[in-house]
């Protein structure tokens, strides 16, 4: 009786075998069409395998057709599944850096700010003013209408600015 269960078993086991050799290449290429890695990919193709070994596959009509189309659904449930774990990731890399800061870092923050306005204030108010405005998103015509100058001098005001703001930084950081 064991020789007749095992006889029945062969075929199914020669079936499927071949079926994965020819199958299996197609099936890794239709998932790298989705998934770049060729690792990932075939791993999620012995999946489909795994899948397709253990149901009944009397009641596939066409076993290529089917096997490509579990490789591309096992393909999407694998790039949703890695967006939310690395969603997950970011989400607690957030709250892990959300911590409250150093003093350290705090007092090298204020530090900075202290430096910047320290600078700012040195400067003649028109330079001060392009600086400020410009890095507050102001445009050029808004710029050049505040500070009561052409428009084709902005730019040229403000690189200039920029420059002496620059070298006052570098003095008072000691960076020559």
């Amino acid at each position: 009786m064991e020789e007749l269960i095992s006889m029945q078993d062969e075929p199914e086991k020669d079936d499927f075998e071949s079926l994965f050799k020819n199958h299996y290449p197609m099936v890794v290429r239709q998932i790298m069409r989705i998934v770049p890695s060729e690792s990932i990919a075939e791993d999620i193709a012995q999946d489909v395998f795994v899948r397709f070994y253990r149901m009944d596959r009397s009641s596939i009509e066409h076993i290529p057709a089917w096997l490509i189309k579990m490789a591309i659904h096992s393909s999407y449930n694998y790039v949703r599944s890695e967006k939310r774990h690395l969603a997950r990731i970011e989400k607690q890399s957030l709250h892990v850096t959300g911590t409250i800061p150093s003093t350290e870092s705090r007092w090298l923050e204020k530090d900075e700010i202290a430096t910047v306005r320290n600078i700012l204030a040195q400067m003649d108010e028109r330079e001060r003013n392009l600086l400020l405005m410009k890095y507050s998103g102001f445009n050029y015509d808004e710029l050049a209408e505040a500070v009561n100058i052409k428009k084709g001098s902005v730019g040229t005001l403000l690189s200039r600015a920029k420059e002496r703001f620059r070298k006052k930084y570098k003095q008072i950081r000691g960076d020559d």
